[in-house]
């Protein structure tokens, strides 16, 4: 059992549960595993293959949630990024972790432009809409061909495809250090690990479906990564 898996089964059961509230806005788990399932077949049109890495670069957002789950459910290894990072942290992280695909909000798409030149092995930027104007224009950049929208790619992805076959010590999350004595490392963690914890923290903290977790904490941390987002989706709780 996988994270991933867990979230279809958990929908399977109990569809109409709210899965997370978003500015006001309730997603049940029926939804929230069909848009996790759609993006994944997305990527694997696009040919993503089990093991290959994509950096999410969001804030606190469904797109965190819909990105993480989705990319984990195509057999890829997703590398969560402080979104605040200046461009130079985002660079050597994104070339160290051989990131084939970014997860970005397009509000700090312009920080990729100085740098997208030395990231050589990144082919596609999945933009998230904030529904804000972005300040720059980047039809000139060298950005453009490699965009791809998030949301064309959850409702355009397909609810019927080959999915890779995960094992327990396959690797799924690089979590990379604050690099407070160097350059940052990263952390290689694997789906039985990533469920094991979440699962042990639910069972410590008694979450259950009944109960509701505030995400305060930023996503790209570890901290709220397992508590209180992967616990509470793992035993059919709601995040807000």
């Amino acid at each position: 059992m996988n994270l991933s898996e867990k979230l279809f089964h958990i929908a399977k059961e109990n569809p109409q549960k709210v899965a997370y509230i978003f500015q006001d806005r309730e997603t049940t788990y029926y939804e929230l595993e069909a848009s996790v399932q759609r993006f994944a077949s997305s990527l694997i049109e696009l040919g993503y293959q089990k093991g290959d890495h994509i950096a999410l670069v969001a804030g606190n957002s469904p797109h965190f949630i819909i990105g993480l789950y989705g990319a984990l459910r195509a057999g890829a290894v997703v590398i969560p990024i402080n979104p605040l990072y200046t461009t130079s942290e985002l660079s050597y992280i994104i070339q160290n972790g051989d990131v084939k695909g970014i997860i970005t909000m397009d509000v700090i798409l312009q920080k990729f432009l100085p740098i997208a030149g030395e990231l050589t092995k990144v082919e596609h930027y999945i933009i998230c809409e904030s529904g804000k104007e972005t300040a720059n224009d980047f039809t000139s950049s060298i950005i453009k061909p490699k965009l791809y929208s998030f949301t064309r790619f959850v409702s355009g992805g397909s609810s019927v495809f080959e999915e890779p076959k995960l094992a327990g010590e396959d690797l799924a999350i690089i979590l990379y250090t604050s690099g407070t004595t160097g350059k940052p490392k990263g952390a290689m963690l694997t789906h039985k690990n990533l469920y094991s914890n979440a699962q042990d923290v639910a069972n410590y903290l008694s979450i259950g479906h009944k109960d509701c977790v505030i995400a305060a904490l930023p996503m790209f941390h570890v901290f709220c990564l397992t508590v209180a987002l992967n616990a509470p989706l793992l035993n059919g709780g709601t995040i807000i």
